[in-house]
Parts: C-alpha cells; structure tokens; sequence
C-alpha cells in the first residue's frame, strides 16, 4: 500500500542509473539520505518524497550536475537558482517561461526547447534533433523542473492537459501520472507538455525573501504532492471511470453505496478538499482529453459518453476545463507538425 508524499522506488532507480556508479558508491548515498539500499530491489517500495529530495541533492552536490548526468553538458550546480532569478525579473508567466526555457537551452546540449502559444492552449516543445529518443526520466525530470518553477513563479499550480512523448511508454508510468497528468502519450513525433494559454497572463510577484525559502526547500517543493491512493476521492474517482456517466450515482445513492449518510460523504470530502461534483468534472475531463485524441471518436459520440444533453453542452464544459474548445484541442494535438 502507498504511502502518501512517496516516491516510486523505480524512480529512485532512475535517478542512479547516470549519476552514480552501482554497488558501494550507491549503497553509501542512499543510506547517507535515509534510504534503505534493499528497497531497490524492491518492485513494490516507495520512499518519502523528502528522502527522495535528499538524494537528488547529495547527487547534483557531488556530481556538479542537477540533472542527474542525463545530458552531455551537467547542469552545474546554482543552475535552479540562476534559472529562478532571471525568471522570476520578468513581468507575467510568458515571459518567465521563455526566459527559463532560453536559459535551459544554453545549458543542456540535447534539450533545447521553445514555448508556443497556439489561440486558446500553449505548449512547450523540446526541439530535439533526429537521434533517438531520450528515456522518459529524463523528459519527466525536465518537466518536472520547468513546471515546478512555473507554479512557483505564479503561485498556483498550472493545470496541464497533456504530455507527449517521443520515446516508449516505460514500464512504470503511475508516478508519472500522478506528478503531471492522467493524459500521456508515448511514441509521438515530439515531445512537448499541453495546458491552458491563460496562464500565460499570471503576474510574478515573488520577492528575494520567497526565493530565499523556496531555494531553501528545493526540490522537495517542486516534487508535486501525491495524492492518497487509498482516500476517498481516489476510490470515488476510480469507480466513476469503471462506469459510463449516464450511470454515475447521485450523492444520496453513492452515500449508500459506501454505506454512510450523505451529509458524511460531503463532510469526508471536504476534508480531502473535494467535492463530488469536482471529482465527476474532473473524471470528464480526463475521458474527453483521451478521446479527444482519437480523431475517430466525434464530438457528438463524446458528449453522449460523458453524459451531456448535446455536443453545446459538452463544447462549454470543455472550455470551462481546459480554457480551449474542443476543436481547437484536437487540431493541436493530432498536428504532427511542429
């Protein structure tokens, strides 16, 4: 059973496999941050984000690189903090952002990236030449960097509707879900991460004293908080997925199901910060993000599978998810073309 705040053990894999060497020298640095060595063995372990944090630190410290030796050039260490300060001088989100991704692109050989605003979403492309593909730690620590930094920049999390990737899908992705979002895509022409052009317009106003903390505790801060998979938002969540939305019970009979009151189930939400309507919304943004990428799939069939009246219905809801229209997600993301 997961715990909450952890991190996957094939993730602290991962991080070892370039920065450094197995046996001894790996032994020592994870038992210096707290992590039993046993664990690697161990498919089913999880470690505490701050333990994970703690490696990642002791790794960038002895090996100058906070990019775990992933590209050519190490992303020598003071990188995160220069790549902070210079974005957070800059006025609104666009900025910061193509200030940071210019400054990631002077310093990483393999990953120069651009931000592109496409009417309603934007996206940031890696614009990587034609060798292989890098592995998926490498492309999802890179994301992790940039939109970790972007939340903090505006001070709220930045919703993404999509990650694509040009490598395999590797055999553990739920870290990964949970991290960024629910919509990954793997084999693609490119890689690049999806979300609402709105954001772009955020004002920074992060002060050197906010910068002085928020360096203090990275990169625990920018590991996004994971959530329980045993809550019961999560099981909600997962037994609306297993159901067609016509289906979906209303709160009194869902109260029953779980055998509780319904004034209980609110009142046990609420404690998790959700609601019963947001975890339905959010179930319906993840099936239409999905099936939206399925060119076969119309509009009209998607908004008869999530439950709404007409394809109108399904149009406004979309936009007031995701701050695009239907269509315009779908030219986006079917575009093989950068």
């Amino acid at each position: 059973m997961a715990e909450k705040d952890t991190i996957a053990i094939q993730l602290v894999r991962e991080a070892l496999l370039q920065s450094c060497a197995p046996g001894a020298a790996t032994d020592e640095a994870l038992s210096k941050v707290g992590i039993d060595p046993a664990l690697l063995a161990a498919d089913e372990g999880r470690v505490p984000a701050s333990q994970y944090a703690r490696l990642w630190r002791l790794l960038a410290r002895r090996g100058d690189d906070e990019f775990f030796g992933m590209d050519p050039r190490p992303l020598k260490s003071g990188s995160l903090a220069f790549l902070c300060r210079s974005a957070m001088a800059q006025p609104t989100l666009a900025a910061a952002l193509d200030t940071g991704l210019t400054f990631l692109s002077l310093m990483l050989e393999k990953l120069p990236a651009q931000l592109v605003h496409q009417q309603s979403l934007a996206e940031i492309v890696l614009l990587e030449d034609d060798a292989a593909p890098r592995r998926a730690f490498t492309y999802f620590t890179y994301w992790m960097i940039v939109h970790g930094v972007a939340c903090w920049l505006a001070g709220r999390r930045i919703p993404i509707l999509a990650i694509e990737l040009r490598c395999a899908e590797p055999d553990f992705t739920d870290d990964y879900r949970v991290m960024f979002s629910e919509n990954l895509r793997f084999e693609r022409p490119r890689t690049r991460m999806i979300f609402s052009a709105d954001c772009l317009d955020l004002p920074i106003k992060r002060s050197a004293e906010e910068l002085k903390r928020f360096l203090a505790q990275a990169p625990a801060n920018i590991l996004v908080k994971y959530r329980d998979p045993d809550s019961l938002a999560s099981r909600i969540k997962q037994d609306l997925r297993q159901v067609p939305a016509a289906h979906w019970p209303e709160t009194e009979a869902l109260a029953q199901q779980l055998c509780m009151s319904a004034s209980t189930l609110r009142r046990r939400l609420a404690e998790e910060g959700q609601t019963y309507q947001g975890l339905k919304d959010s179930v319906r943004k993840e099936l239409a993000i999905t099936w939206l990428a399925e060119p076969s799939i119309s509009f009209v069939e998607i908004a008869a599978r999530l439950g709404f009246a007409d394809a109108s219905s399904f149009y406004k809801a979309f936009r007031k998810w995701s701050g695009s229209n239907p269509g315009h997600y779908r030219t986006l993301i079917l575009n093989e073309v950068v």
